[in-house]
């Protein structure tokens, strides 16, 4: 399914909305992952960058980005929006990294060109995972690492449409989920677990952990409404974790 072009649209129509709702909350401080802006600190996912290549897919207006550059890694933001890199342009700074506009599952860089590819609800959320994990992997040198923040199968499984709400009920099949439609034709994925396992080892890639953070129970969600209020503090949301992968 080719779900660029109608990403593609989607991401440039509601950029600049979307940088306004949530820049205040993505980028308040260094590395904060997910909705619920857990630090970096607390989970150890990413580890120390200084020196290394480091691809972000899907790097929206470039906070996390930045906040690498500045910790001396040679970064490159990937982004499929248009309207999303030129926010990451604006907000740049003295950062001074490179911005590619580019798919996840199309990426336009040569074999072995980075230490660190890794996304926070970014292009492993927005592209096909059988197509977009073995690019990564094709990118990464030996010994690389892919790290990624996804949505857990049981939130959208959870998700109320009509309400707009997370709740406790299921909503849909945990084996039916694959394409999540995100409106205008633009679509968003989402696997089982069992599925991200042989994705990621079918790329050649081993699995180092899965990190499955609980924000404390008052803990405000910047994107969506649950019920209960500590719904992530019982069932695993978004993120699902931290799959730290190396090359075999």
């Amino acid at each position: 399914m080719d779900s660029i072009p109608a990403n593609r649209r989607f991401w440039n129509r509601i950029s600049s909305d979307y940088q306004h709702g949530h820049d205040p909350q993505i980028g308040a401080a260094p590395r904060l992952w997910g909705m619920y802006s857990i630090p970096d600190t607390h989970l150890h996912a990413l580890g120390d960058v200084a020196g290394k290549r480091v691809l972000e897919l899907g790097c929206g207006a470039g906070q996390w980005s930045r906040a690498l550059a500045a910790e001396g890694a040679t970064v490159v933001g990937l982004d499929v929006s248009e309207a999303q890199l030129a926010a990451a342009a604006r907000a740049m700074g003295a950062a001074g990294y490179p911005l590619v506009q580019g798919a996840a599952e199309q990426l336009p860089f040569a074999a072995g060109s980075f230490d660190l590819v890794f996304c926070d609800f970014g292009g492993l959320s927005w592209a096909p995972p059988h197509l977009a994990v073995p690019q990564a992997a094709r990118v990464l040198r030996r010994g690389g690492r892919l790290v990624f923040n996804v949505a857990s199968p049981w939130f959208e499984a959870c998700y109320d449409e009509a309400a707009s709400l997370v709740t406790p009920t299921l909503q849909r099949d945990y084996f039916g989920l694959n394409t999540i439609a995100e409106g205008d034709g633009a679509t968003s994925y989402q696997l089982t677990y069992g599925d991200w396992v042989r994705v990621l080892r079918g790329a050649g890639l081993v699995i180092d952990d899965l990190i499955e953070p609980r924000p404390d129970p008052g803990t405000p969600n910047g994107y969506n409404e649950t019920d209960p209020l500590d719904w992530a503090h019982r069932w695993p949301v978004r993120p699902v974790g931290f799959w730290k992968v190396g090359t075999v």
